[in-house]
């Protein structure tokens, strides 16, 4: 079977807004000034269709940088948490996980 698509999604820039630039420049290979627009119109998909590893990797880079970004899968299109419990404790209608090995039902 296979994995479902992840997309990130910049929520939020907060502070250090040319870190979070530079980070998105790093991230998707786009221009300073196409990143600094996608940083005035969150919330906005920054990277689509890849895999739960790298779509969790640059959502990490960008919290790092001060962002504010989300994992989403591309098959339930439930949030996938940083941290914590689950956003939506609801079944994953991905076909490739069962309900438990879902990356957004994981604690």
């Amino acid at each position: 079977m296979e994995e479902p698509p992840f997309a990130v999604v910049l929520t939020g820039v907060g502070e250090r807004r040319m870190d979070v630039v530079q980070v998105l420049r790093t991230v998707t290979g786009l221009s300073a000034w196409h990143c600094a627009r996608w940083c005035a119109a969150v919330p906005v998909p920054v990277v689509g269709a890849t895999w739960f590893e790298a779509a969790d990797r640059a959502a990490g880079r960008l919290r790092a940088a001060g962002a504010e970004a989300d994992v989403v899968c591309g098959s339930c299109a439930r949030t996938v948490p940083p941290q914590g419990p689950p956003l939506d404790p609801g079944p994953c209608a991905a076909r490739a996980w069962s309900p438990a090995d879902c990356p957004a039902s994981r604690p």
